[in-house]
């Protein structure tokens, strides 16, 4: 990377929801944004935790056992292994934090489910 990037303006620069784009790269991890909205289905990541940031609007993070509520500026790391499903109800802008062989969807494949290389498209 030869330039600063804002996340906040890729993100919201996004045409498809539920669809990361990485905005960075750094040791084995990406650092992605995402436009959001509505319910993005359960899943989990079994070898590697999760970091949601959210940028702007409010998401919801659901587990087993409770969710967790993110309003922009706040952040929230899903362990490893933990089943969970973002909501958000209105359009919200996040950045994720995974390492560069977590799965979008985890071990389920569903229509929201992007490749590696898809989330490598240049915005």
């Amino acid at each position: 990377m030869t330039k600063a990037v804002s996340p906040v303006a890729v993100a919201a620069g996004l045409t498809e929801l539920w669809s990361p784009r990485v905005v960075a790269s750094l040791d084995d991890s990406y650092v992605k944004v995402a436009k959001v909205q509505g319910t993005f289905g359960w899943h989990a990541h079994d070898d590697e935790d999760e970091l949601f940031y959210v940028l702007s609007g409010h998401l919801r993070i659901e587990m087993a056992d409770g969710a967790v509520e993110l309003d922009a500026g706040e952040a929230y790391v899903v362990p490893k292994g933990v089943r969970h499903n973002p909501v958000a109800e209105q359009e919200c802008l996040i950045m994720l934090i995974e390492r560069k062989t977590t799965l979008h969807t985890g071990s389920e494949v569903t229509e929201r489910t992007r490749s590696v290389a898809d989330q490598l498209r240049p915005v």
